[in-house]
């Protein structure tokens, strides 16, 4: 067998465990009674312990060395040895004491943020935070001299492989000198529309599963390798061939909980058309949070919240809460899913205000990462962002800093993924329509497949084949773009508005 034959069978075994620790995953956050809490935790460390030691193995650094001098590898096996490579590269890293002192202090962290986020109390957090930080620092420096890369760039590179700086920098500050005055232009147009109808409820629970299966079914989803079930964090994890989804219901809302579920579609659909006959193998994964937050986001906000798929949308909904009256008109609620406000939380933001909340974090952990800026100045700089790029003055913590557990938790160069999901989003579904006619004729029929199999030719199916900026260039003919992400915006928000 040889070395590179060697290293597919470790793979395979690694993807494995990494398969059952998702299902583990999975159950705890949907199924698992509390009691099972502490067996719980022993079983996913044991896990996760196997994974790094099969990982870390000596024999790995002679095996990847000998692999690379084999001929006759294929473009396929070529691009799995590199990202073999990269695994290995990041595991080896990091020293072990390290790890687990990281770990230690994101735990104790995330503990002290349950009780000062509530409180808004950030002195409370910033003890066990500044532990928090100076640990990811060391980890930083750790891979950047494993990886030949800048601190943030090595954090950021576990989420976003070979993410550069300069790139984002140049891509962000585009939005940065956009948003504003976009935003107030969005604003004062909103000002002209019909005022939104309320639907009235209340919406069953069963009800609303009912149409969210019915529009993942429409979407492509496959129930027989997958299902949907409710946490308090909708989140799309599982396994390779049992892709789970989970939603959370308000009986006062049906809205949000649809537009959750189609979002976890987005990312479903991902994992479930990745290329069949590499699963197992590295190069088979998903290539980046960037581009899989591209699919939910091109499944929620290009598709679900278009004219198009609400004059399909629009009747399902009405028929399956038994509505009635000009509040289930298409028209409603098209301006119901796009309205625009300026607000304090993330999670809760529009599509044209969310990258703001995105830039504004970008920035805080960039500095705080490179030491360019002290902890206990985090609140003020965070309000200070706030106060340029949304116009709103933070009252309390909790509504600012202390709204994240990102931070708490360990994910430092995570926050960048999410906007350059949306610009790839905007250029992938641009490029999509340009190249089928049939896409948006297509979502006002409910029928989703010319999107979806545009995107499993062009990015479901071809893995971690290509580094992220060629896989785009070689779907939408650019780089990414910001500005195909703001003709989107200003075409939705003002032109069709």
């Amino acid at each position: 067998m040889s070395a590179y034959q060697t290293l597919e069978r470790r793979f395979a075994r690694l993807a494995a465990i990494n398969d059952a620790l998702g299902i583990l995953h999975w159950d705890t956050e949907t199924l698992m009674p509390p009691g099972a809490a502490d067996g719980r935790a022993e079983q996913l460390a044991t896990l996760k312990v196997l994974s790094h030691e099969l990982l870390t193995d000596d024999d790995n650094a002679d095996l990847l060395a000998d692999a690379e001098h084999e001929r006759e590898l294929s473009n396929w096996q070529e691009a799995n040895l590199h990202e073999m490579r990269r695994a290995y590269l990041h595991a080896t890293a990091v020293p072990g004491d390290l790890v687990e002192a990281s770990s230690r202090a994101i735990s104790r962290c995330e503990m002290v943020w349950r009780e000062a986020r509530p409180a808004g109390d950030f002195a409370m957090l910033l003890p066990s935070l500044s532990e928090v930080l100076n640990l990811q620092r060391q980890i930083a420096a750790a891979k950047a001299e494993a990886l030949g890369c800048s601190l943030y760039e090595a954090l950021l590179d576990s989420y976003e492989p070979g993410g550069n700086t300069d790139h984002i920098d140049k891509v962000f500050g585009d939005l940065r000198a956009f948003l504003p005055g976009f935003i107030g232009e969005v604003l004062e147009r909103q000002k002209s529309r019909p005022d939104i109808l309320p639907l009235q409820g209340p919406f069953p629970i069963e009800t609303q599963r009912a149409l969210g299966v019915r529009m993942m079914q429409a979407a492509g989803f496959d129930f027989n390798k997958g299902r949907l079930d409710i946490s308090l964090h909708p989140f799309c994890g599982g396994a390779t061939h049992d892709v789970r989804l989970t939603t959370r219901y308000d009986e006062d809302d049906f809205t949000k909980a649809l537009m959750g579920v189609m979002h976890e579609t987005g990312h479903a659909l991902y994992e479930q058309n990745r290329p069949a006959d590499w699963l197992g193998q590295p190069v088979s994964e998903a290539r980046g949070m960037s581009l899989h937050e591209s699919q939910s986001l091109i499944i929620e906000m290009q598709a679900c919240r278009s004219r198009a798929f609400l004059e399909f949308a629009a009747p399902v909904m009405r028929d399956s809460f038994g509505g009635t009256g000009p509040a289930w008109d298409a028209a409603n609620l098209h301006r119901l899913y796009t309205k625009v406000e300026p607000g304090f939380i993330r999670v809760d933001a529009d599509e044209v205000t969310y990258p703001a909340h995105i830039l504004i974090r970008y920035d805080l952990e960039k500095a705080l990462i490179a030491g360019d800026m002290i902890l206990a100045d985090l609140p003020g700089a965070w309000n200070e962002g706030m106060r340029d790029l949304l116009g709103l003055k933070v009252t309390t913590d909790r509504l600012g800093c202390l709204q994240d557990i990102h931070w708490p938790g360990g994910a430092w160069g995570y926050f960048p993924t999410y906007t350059l999901g949306a610009i790839t989003a905007a250029q992938l579904f641009d490029a999509a329509t340009r190249a089928d006619d049939n896409v948006l004729p297509g979502l006002a029929r409910g029928d989703f497949s010319p999107l979806v199999n545009w995107l499993r030719t062009n990015i479901h199916s071809q893995g971690s084949l290509l580094p992220a900026d060629q896989l785009l260039t070689k779907a939408t003919g650019r780089p990414l773009d910001a500005s195909v992400y703001e003709r989107h915006l200003r075409r939705r928000y003002l032109e069709e508005a």
